[in-house]
């Protein structure tokens, strides 16, 4: 052990090891077996270098000691696995958010991660036509897909949905007005905002209505010589309530018709499918869209579609045609992991009992009440078998879920939740020491007690709850 009393700052420094003595300590030298050597040295080096400064600085720590060689290991050991971690990581989802913007958006389906799994492995015609043995167009991957089950003309993939609407809104409308009610000038998450988008694409923004009520003829009194396109945006991340009017999709496109100008829509979140038959308020689908006869839509693919992040634009061959030949295009295309599992995704539609069974997130969406309540009291169960005979609270509950991604806002799907509360731990510690576990466990608080909503929980979730209960139960709050 270092001797810390009665010798000099030298003496004390010079009992600090070597980078080269720590290296070779056995403990050191099994993780150069797994992990790279820089890493390793680097750990080395800063650990040293740091309880040297705390040598150097005795005002700021008057009691620091020349630390032992087996905690300089230890603290070198942790740094190099932290170093060494990937930054994206699974964990647990218990808030009862499916779509959950900061944890992922959505799951992809099997299928989809299969896909994914075939096509990265080896080569493939991305961009390559096989049957003419020449160079192809990436784009073809999803098109016919999307064509089979929208009935548009044609489509066209890009990196999201933010993407999709500035590249409609340069290639059509740059340089001239684009007419959109003040209702529907939303924000959403990342303060992406329409007018902000529109702004970047070149195209001028006309305002038109009230906040609450806009009619078709705010529309067409400001139809004017500039004016090349009007818009709907579908308010995917609020609503408006009582005094409100909006104007028709087909009603647009009749006005558009008149002057002939062009109609675009932005569905926001999207669907493929109608989400009503599962108690959920009808959300227009890109199928509707199309059938209306609007020239361009656009929505995104990783919220209720379930598929990877993609920005969708569906139209006109002609308008997906100039979308194509937009410079912007090459800037925000996909890559051939999204292409491959937004094809394998956009395939389960072709079926629409399958989708609702096979993607995620609508099965999610869709999962019994009575599914969730014995799913919550078999975990509550074995919490409460893990924890043993403590102070610690554990109940089964009646709550609610979200959609999330913006979609469905005022809509809350009915679920039941494990909530616990303990004597020793307030929901505050409950969240942060959850929160800390490998991999972390993400839930809620409200009144007090800490939620965890089965309805996001997948397969193995609830084992990895379990042992972070049985972890729990031997520590002490921080």
């Amino acid at each position: 052990m270092p001797n810390n009393q009665g010798t000099t700052l030298q003496d004390r420094l010079r009992q600090l090891p070597s980078v080269d003595e720590l290296l070779k300590h056995p403990d050191i030298h099994d993780l150069l077996s797994g992990v790279a050597r820089k890493i390793v040295v680097d750990s080395v080096r800063e650990v040293l270098e740091e309880a040297r400064r705390h040598l150097l600085s005795p005002h700021e720590h008057p009691l620091a000691a020349v630390p032992s060689i087996s905690e300089l290991v230890q603290r070198a050991s942790v740094l190099c696995a932290q170093k060494n971690a990937f930054t994206l990581h699974p964990l647990v989802n218990a808030t009862g958010i499916v779509v959950h913007t900061n944890l992922g958006r959505s799951l992809l389906a099997e299928e989809a991660v299969q896909r994914l799994q075939v096509v990265c492995r080896s080569y493939s015609n991305l961009e390559y036509d096989v049957a003419k043995g020449r160079r192809g167009s990436r784009y073809v991957h999803a098109e016919a897909i999307l064509r089979e089950i929208t009935g548009a003309e044609a489509a066209l993939v890009v990196n999201n949905n933010a993407a999709a609407v500035l590249l409609v809104l340069n290639t059509l409308a740059k340089g001239q007005e684009v007419i959109v009610s003040r209702g529907q000038l939303v924000e959403i998450g990342g303060s992406f905002r329409i007018p902000d988008v529109m702004a970047a694409s070149g195209a001028i923004l006309r305002e038109v209505g009230c906040t609450n009520r806009t009619h078709l003829y705010d529309y067409e009194r400001a139809i004017g010589e500039r004016t090349r396109l009007l818009m709907k945006v579908h308010c995917s991340n609020y609503r408006l309530v009582g005094f409100t009017a909006e104007v028709a999709l087909e009603d647009l496109v009749r006005l558009a018709r008149r002057h002939n100008l062009l109609v675009a829509e932005d569905l926001g979140s999207g669907s493929l499918v109608d989400v009503s038959p599962v108690g959920l308020p009808q959300e227009p689908t890109a199928q509707q869209a199309v059938r209306a006869g609007v020239d361009v839509v656009t929505f995104s693919g990783d919220k209720l579609l379930g598929g990877p992040q993609a920005g969708i634009i569906l139209g006109r061959k002609e308008i997906i045609a100039l979308c194509k030949k937009n410079p912007l295009t090459r800037a925000l295309r996909v890559d051939k992991m999204t292409l491959a599992a937004l094809e394998a995704t956009l395939r389960l539609y072709r079926d629409e009992p399958t989708a609702w069974r096979r993607i995620p997130t609508l099965a999610m969406i869709a999962r019994p009440l009575a599914s969730l309540k014995d799913q919550a009291l078999q975990l509550a169960q074995r919490i409460r078998e893990a924890v043993g005979i403590t102070s610690m609270n554990v109940q089964v509950m009646e709550s609610f879920s979200q959609v999330g991604g913006g979609a469905l806002p005022e809509r809350n799907l009915p679920t039941y939740v494990v909530a616990v509360s303990s004597q020793r731990w307030s929901a505050n510690q409950l969240e942060k020491f959850f929160r800390a576990n490998n991999p972390p466990i993400i839930g809620r608080i409200e009144s007090d007690r800490f939620l965890m909503d089965v309805r996001t929980l997948q397969n193995g979730d609830p084992d990895i709850i379990v042992q972070a209960f049985a972890r729990l139960a031997t520590e002490e709050p921080q």
